[in-house]
């Protein structure tokens, strides 16, 4: 499946909406403008400024708005964001349409706290009830509004919630195994525990698509040297940015990101100190004075222990 992407200012994206008028499609995935449905491709104009074209005239189509681009944007960025997706397991063009467990995890480059994967699986019913929510990205949510609304997501979708918490995270570390890998097995058994759940309460779905952070290669590769594969008959889709593309991918992110902070807020009242997160100069200072007031062994317990903050931490 080929695509394109390029950002445009808001007056294009109109523009575009007016241009494609005959083409649009009633149905708009969350956090997009318009989607239209051309002979040669499909369109999704996103609110964000971004516009994804897809299908074997995607390239063509979307070189007819390339000038609009900011110039913040260079076409050498969205031909390294094309090499990500190029692979057979890019899902397709209707992707919208179909019932999808969506897969995703967040943790991953903060240094303290662990690391949380999430699966989710909504109905047609629950799409359209947590699109009128305006769920998208968590990445693109701040952290108030996610705590308000991940409850309701809670209540509304099937899902699996897996945390590696740092002891654990910082064990398998240690023996060799890379995040890659750890997040391979999350995530394959995060997906398995949803499939459970679907057999057991008769829900339909047509595939599986997971945020992508390694190539699908590398994935599978990453399973077998656990003792796992993909066994299902049903299809396993990647993408990068594929919180997106399906809302249910875009459901799991925000319900990752709530477990994480959850997470946070028990370090914190444990402690008795501020944990912060990323891995910038300000969490070496909190790390610093954790480990000056609890020694290293408890530092150890709540921190990625092999980020290049315990090295400066320690000196």
């Amino acid at each position: 499946m080929s695509y394109e992407v390029i950002n445009v200012q808001t007056k294009t994206a109109s523009k575009m909406k007016s241009h494609y008028a005959t083409y649009i499609k009633d149905k708009v995935p969350q956090g997009a403008l318009f989607a239209a449905k051309l002979p040669q491709c499909s369109i999704t104009a996103y609110k964000s400024g971004k516009i994804l074209f897809q299908g074997k005239g995607a390239s063509t189509e979307a070189a007819k708005w390339e000038h609009t681009k900011p110039a913040s944007t260079s076409k050498k960025e969205t031909k390294t964001s094309n090499s990500v997706d190029d692979h057979k397991y890019y899902p397709p063009q209707d992707i919208e349409e179909q019932i999808i467990l969506g897969s995703d995890e967040t943790g991953t480059g903060d240094y303290f706290g662990p690391m949380t994967v999430v699966c989710v699986h909504l109905t047609k019913e629950q799409m359209a009830t947590i699109d009128s929510w305006g769920v998208r990205d968590s990445k693109t949510i701040k952290d108030d509004v996610i705590r308000k609304l991940a409850p309701r997501l809670v209540n509304e979708c099937t899902y699996s919630l897996l945390v590696l918490k740092n002891e654990k995270y910082n064990a398998m570390q240690e023996k060799g195994m890379n995040q890659g890998q750890m997040k391979a097995l999350l995530h394959h058994q995060a997906i398995m525990n949803v499939m459970q759940k679907c057999t057991e309460n008769n829900l339909d779905f047509q595939g599986t698509l997971i945020d992508q952070f390694v190539g699908p290669a590398r994935y599978f590769e990453y399973l077998s040297s656990k003792g796992k594969s993909w066994k299902s008959d049903k299809p396993l889709y990647f993408a990068t940015k594929a919180e997106g593309i399906h809302p249910s991918v875009a459901a799991a992110s925000i319900l990752a990101r709530y477990s994480f902070l959850q997470e946070m807020d028990r370090l914190e009242a444990n402690l008795g100190k501020p944990i912060l997160k990323g891995a910038g100069p300000n969490v070496d200072r909190a790390a610093k004075d954790i480990l000056n007031s609890h020694g290293q062994e408890t530092l150890y317990n709540i921190v990625k222990w092999h980020f290049s903050n315990t090295k400066r931490v320690m000196q």
